[in-house]
């Protein structure tokens, strides 16, 4: 992995971890179209860079993570992250070994983009001005409602399909409105990555010349690993910040169906250069 390939992933990471149009879809696409070597640390880099992109989240809304006045945001986020980390823990990597191919995410793209042109129809948004008797305020979470957002988030272990996605339809569904289902997201999106950041950094062996190695040893074992982790991690929280704050107004204003036709056309590409060989 060369300098400008790690900034390359690390701005797509930043860009799509927090839009619902899957990360991971556009993670492979664009390292496979730059052709980078899958080695154990080209996997590692693209799960530790998420720790940037969780600190953007950390940053911008630091006053809701900070208030230790609110106990109960803790629980919840606590609570809401229970599922990924039982259900990861049990079927991800059988997930990841059927469906982490370009043909299937590129099919789960698609179909995903089908739902987002309905969801605006499914869950009606307030009418500005008018009374409304939908969620608009993290603090009028329920740890049940928490918890059945968790249960939806589980729902992007299928490569994709987009966390984003899943988790704020969940909170739609909850009667939330999009930009709290949005925001709710993004809290959630920092103890479930943190998690998975964290289990690839310290707990997972990974292999290396046959050698089982940890993350923070392949991270530190060699110069140019530590300078892409660090700048890739840089990168990501500055693009994440930016997109996070775009992606709220650009939600409020115009709901889901852009995200919906952007995946449909994103897929079918993907889906050409597969079948006409221009992409492997």
């Amino acid at each position: 992995m060369t300098t400008f390939q790690a900034i390359i992933t690390a701005v797509v990471e930043g860009l799509t971890e927090f839009l619902p149009i899957s990360s991971t879809a556009h993670m492979i696409f664009v390292n496979t179209a730059m052709g980078i070597q899958e080695d154990e640390f080209v996997k590692l880099f693209t799960v530790s860079i998420q720790f940037g992109a969780i600190l953007a989240v950390v940053a911008l809304y630091w006053k809701t993570f900070f208030n230790f006045r609110n106990p109960a945001f803790y629980l919840k986020l606590a609570a809401a992250v229970i599922p990924a980390l039982v259900l990861g823990k049990l079927f991800d990597d059988a997930i990841e070994a059927v469906l982490e191919k370009p043909m299937p995410i590129a099919v789960v793209l698609i179909l995903g983009g089908v739902v987002l042109l309905f969801i605006d129809k499914l869950f009606p948004q307030p009418v500005p001005g008018a009374p409304t008797q939908l969620i608009t305020d993290e603090k009028e979470i329920s740890v049940k409602k928490a918890v059945t957002i968790g249960f939806w988030q589980c729902l992007a272990m299928m490569p994709g399909t987009s966390r984003a996605a899943a988790s704020i339809i969940g909170g739609m569904q909850q009667r939330l409105t999009r930009a709290a289902a949005a925001e709710f997201s993004f809290f959630l999106a920092v103890p479930t990555m943190l998690a998975v950041t964290a289990y690839s950094i310290l707990l997972k062996d990974w292999h290396v010349g046959g050698v089982e190695t940890k993350g923070y040893k392949l991270i530190t074992q060699d110069s140019a690993h530590l300078f892409h982790f660090l700048l890739g991690n840089v990168v990501a929280f500055i693009v994440a910040a930016l997109a996070i704050r775009f992606f709220i107004g650009f939600l409020k204003k115009y709901g889901f169906q852009v995200w919906g036709w952007y995946r449909i056309v994103a897929g079918g590409i993907i889906l050409a250069l597969l079948m006409s060989g221009q992409l492997g």
